[in-house]
């Protein structure tokens, strides 16, 4: 992950937290909903690590919302 997308990364970690409580999910329920492990889930919570666009639509899925909606800064 390069340094300069580290605020992207971390809006889009904040915003599947905060969709994945809104949906009463725990991290290890939403990483078995989109074939990830619970570790890989956490690092992308808290941007420890870059994530996949096939990973991002397969949470935007799991989440219910629409993927614009994982990089909105609130």
């Amino acid at each position: 992950m390069q340094k300069i997308h580290i605020e992207q990364y971390r809006r889009l970690g904040l915003n599947i937290s905060l969709y994945r409580k809104l949906r009463g999910l725990s991290q290890e329920k939403l990483a078995e909903m989109v074939d990830i492990s619970r570790t890989h889930m956490s690092r992308i919570e808290t941007a420890e690590c870059a994530v996949s666009l096939d990973v991002v639509f397969a949470l935007a899925n799991a989440l219910e919302v629409e993927v614009w909606r994982l990089f909105e800064n609130k």
